[in-house]
């Protein structure tokens, strides 16, 4: 905020500031195109495919299919390949999927304007602005196209994105040059950020026809880095991959070594190499984070950067605002206090005629078409006026050194004017006498213990003729009174505040109310208090080690600025706490970058605090926080789980191609029979575990450990060891068969039921708890798919011979079907026993 508060209306709105008529917008867009920027045009359906057919996997297919066409049998390569084209159809299902979820954020997150239409102020999706709409421009607005102000008041416009000046430009609507020619001065440009003041302008260009748009896209546009979580999976696909071309040497070395034959070698050592390239992880990622973000939209909580989504779940610390936020942010005029007049809405009667001065003095330090709640409560309980015989000559703007704003007009009989703000800083501007101004604070206190806000009014009383200074505080007030509101605590926000409590996430409540308002709502929202709330002076004479206690005691601080919010957050990420900051002005932006999850307010937010913002709260509501906490929470516990199985499903894959050649024994799996068990495994990933409910303790754990790897040793050991106990039971399956005599074809078949029996159980095995608590349809279509196709490619001759298949004797095929089942429902059991048992000891009596 500029220090400089004051403010010249630099010219009434012209005619055209009564805005363009609805259709003859519509008409102007369908001739013009919409206001959007050009942007690289998306992948087409052969790119995407080509962008599939380059991973390893499908690489590595290819080959095998060629070393099928080598042997000379074409019909095994045409299998192949047709079975690919079905893994590459899921992928691309998949892939569409994400970008139309993508695609829905997008659309949600588009940029908004302000404008007039058919004379009416409304605010509308930016991308169907048109030349000649009269954009209407507050402090922390992100000017949508090129337009020349027709009004402006105290404008400053950071243009740094063009001319890479720091410093905001000042603009005027009567700058044009000697000749009238427009000038820089009196235009303001798509892309440019409103840091001060307001103002009215008509549209001159739009799209790719702006000052932005001709010089290219790339002002605008950055690449996004990888999150952690994404590094974290490159370097674990690049390490198996290289596991799996070290084994494939290996075991066609073995093979050709054993059995003879190069080709047969190759191809024993490409199906190696394809069980152990887990490519599932960063489809895995990609999925579960644009559906989670997708989710996490419905939940009224807008992603705009996907690694927020990772970082939800390990919040520790919440730090919101309370109007808006925990409150309705809906004013009512609840209390006025005049002299020794004093009104109360409690009390049922009507506003008398002794406040209709108290009340059109603060209508007068209100904008003719108030948007702020408070404003628009004065405007409705004040006496009518009529606005149009007043102009507004001057308005000096709050600061951060006086919280006060003042607007002087000029009426037919003179200067009138009034301000509004703070108490104690209306008290400074009356230059009240300590006793009276004890005797305001006193009151103000007791409405405050009420749970109600309140501001002062003061009339202006500067003497006639005299020139306006330049500063408010040199003008002269006569104290009128003060006004109190009552913002009632939205529904739903003490269940919420409990269960973050419960979840182990602390909640300080932040406000520019005084203390006594503050601490009343914190505990309507059940906040604890702990020493009371903390004034924002109190709070900047705090030095480091001194802020480091209080917040040990303190969940409540009141007369905060947003630099205060700024040095609370630092405060709270030094001790150690995973810090989410709610924010919605201009000067919030610094505290919401410095955040580990910064969150803007989306129907009050500026458009600065939503860039800034991680995430975008689209209806300003603490209870759908909340809820994104439990989403985020829910969308790693399935991203860990479904990276458990991947890692556990390779195990009994990775040893049945390995077992027959350190055995002896018939080979199980080929090229092909690796593509059918992807075709369960991706769907599993893809499907199954990224729509698994929430676990019903997930809002009564701790947060997580950020630092802490998601594919860290504890779960390796976990999946290996419950892969091992899969490979255990197939290779129990394949020993028995062959000591009964079976056939290499039926021993093979027997060896791959059980593999798929694996694959089942342990998607099972990783559902956990869901597995009967929760509906999934997508688990039992993938394992009726799983079943049905196995039970073709057994029951079909045709089926049977691409797959190397004869049917086992009934007792070898019912136990390949039911003994890895047995073992990993049995493991299934004891982990549900203990974490029970783990439960109960955590758990109060």
């Amino acid at each position: 905020m500029n220090d400089d508060a004051t403010a010249t209306c630099t010219g009434e709105p012209k005619p055209a500031a009564l805005g363009l008529a609805t259709i003859d917008a519509q008409r102007r867009l369908a001739r013009d195109g919409a206001n959007e920027l050009p942007m690289a045009q998306r992948r087409g359906v052969l790119a995407r495919v080509a962008a599939v057919l380059a991973e390893p996997m499908f690489l590595l297919l290819g080959t095998a299919a060629a070393l099928y066409v080598v042997l000379g049998d074409i019909g095994e390569a045409l299998v192949l390949v047709a079975s690919v084209a079905v893994v590459i159809g899921i992928t691309l299902q998949q892939s569409n999927k994400s970008e139309k979820a993508l695609d829905a954020l997008r659309d949600l997150s588009a940029p908004q304007a302000s404008v007039l239409r058919d004379g009416e102020r409304v605010r509308i999706d930016a991308r169907r602005l048109v030349v000649g709409d009269v954009l209407v421009l507050d402090e922390g607005d992100r000017v949508p196209a090129d337009a020349r102000l027709l009004a402006a008041t105290q404008l400053g416009v950071d243009e740094s994105l063009l001319t890479g000046e720091a410093l905001p430009a000042a603009k005027h609507a009567d700058a044009d040059g000697d000749d009238g020619a427009p000038t820089r001065a009196n235009h303001v440009y798509r892309g440019t950020l409103v840091v001060r003041g307001h103002g009215l302008a008509e549209v001159v260009a739009t799209g790719a026809r702006t000052a932005v748009g001709r010089i290219g896209t790339s002002l605008v546009h950055t690449a996004t880095p990888r999150s952690p979580l994404q590094r974290e999976i490159d370097r674990a696909v690049i390490a198996f991959a290289a596991i799996g071309l070290a084994l494939c040497a290996l075991v066609a070395g073995l093979y050709a070594t054993l059995r003879g034959g190069w080709i047969d070698a190759l191809l024993a050592g490409v199906t190696l190499a394809i069980a152990n390239v887990p490519e599932e992880f960063p489809v895995v990622l990609t999925v579960f984070l644009a559906l989670g973000a997708w989710r996490l939209a419905r939940e009224q909580v807008l992603t705009r950067r996907m690694p927020a989504i990772e970082t939800l779940g390990a919040i520790t610390v919440l730090c919101v605002d309370k109007t808006g936020t925990l409150t309705e942010n809906r004013m009512r005029v609840a209390a006025l206090r005049c002299g020794e007049s004093a009104w109360d809405l409690a009390s049922g009667a009507p506003i008398g005629a002794a406040f209709d001065d108290l009340l059109a003095r603060a209508a007068l330090a209100c904008r003719v078409d108030p948007t702020d709640p408070m404003e628009r409560a004065i405007v409705e309980a004040s006496p009518p006026a009529d606005a149009h015989e007043r102009v507004l000559v001057r308005e000096y703007a709050l600061t951060p050194a006086l919280f006060a704003r003042t607007q002087v007009w000029r009426t037919p009989s003179g200067l009138i004017g009034a301000c509004s703000g703070a108490p104690e800083a209306v008290a400074e501007l009356c230059r009240l006498a300590p006793e009276r101004r004890a005797r305001m604070l006193a009151e103000v206190a007791a409405l405050g213990r009420e749970g109600l806000r309140v501001i002062a009014i003061g009339a202006l009383a500067h003497p006639a003729g005299e020139p306006l200074p330049e500063r408010q505080e040199q003008l002269v007030f006569a104290q009128a009174g003060l006004v109190a509101f009552v913002d009632p605590l939205r529904a739903g926000v003490a269940d919420a505040v409990a269960e973050a409590r419960a979840a182990g996430v602390e909640v300080i409540m932040l406000t520019g109310d005084f203390a006594d308002t503050a601490e009343a709502i914190a505990r309507q929202a059940g906040i604890d208090i702990g020493d009371g709330a903390l004034g924002g002076a109190a709070l900047a004479a705090c030095d480091d080690v001194q802020l480091a206690g209080t917040l040990a005691r303190r969940r409540v601080f009141a007369r905060v600025t947003p630099e205060h919010k700024l040095r609370l957050v630092q405060a709270l990420r030094a001790r150690g706490g995973i810090v989410a900051m709610t924010g919605d002005g201009v000067n919030d932006a610094p505290a919401l970058k410095a955040a580990d999850v910064g969150i803007a307010m989306g129907r009050r937010g500026t458009d600065v605090a939503r860039e800034a913002a991680a995430l975008v709260l689209l209806d300003d509501d603490f209870v759908s926080i909340v809820r994104g906490i439990r989403r985020g929470r829910a969308i790693h516990d399935n991203i860990v789980r479904a990276m458990r199985y991947i890692l556990a499903v390779h195990v009994p894959i990775m040893g049945m191609a390995l077992l027959p050649l350190l055995g002896g024994g018939p080979l199980v799996l080929w090229p092909i029979h690796i593509v059918f068990l992807e075709l369960v495994i991706d769907p599993a990933c893809a499907l199954v575990f990224e729509r698994e409910a929430a676990a019903a303790d997930v809002m009564r754990r701790p947060p997580r450990d950020p630092r802490r790897a998601v594919i860290g040793l504890r779960l390796l050991a976990g999946s290996i060891g419950d892969g091992a106990l899969a490979f255990a039971a197939c290779a129990f399956v394949y020993a028995l068969a062959r000591a009964q005599g079976c056939s290499d074809a039926e021993v093979a078949a027997a060896a791959f039921v059980a593999l798929v029996a694996s694959n089942v159980g342990l998607i099972a095995l990783n559902r956990g708890r869901g597995l009967w608590r929760t509906r999934n349809h997508a688990f039992w279509f993938v394992v009726a798919g799983a079943c049905g196709a196995l039970a073709l490619s057994l029951a079909l001759p045709a089926l049977a011979r691409f797959f190397r298949f004869a049917v086992p004797p009934a007792g070898i095929l019912g136990l390949a079907g039911t003994l890895p089942l047995a073992l990993l429902a049995f493991v299934l059991a004891v982990r549900l026993r203990v974490d029970r048992l783990a439960s109960a000891r955590t758990t109060p009596p």
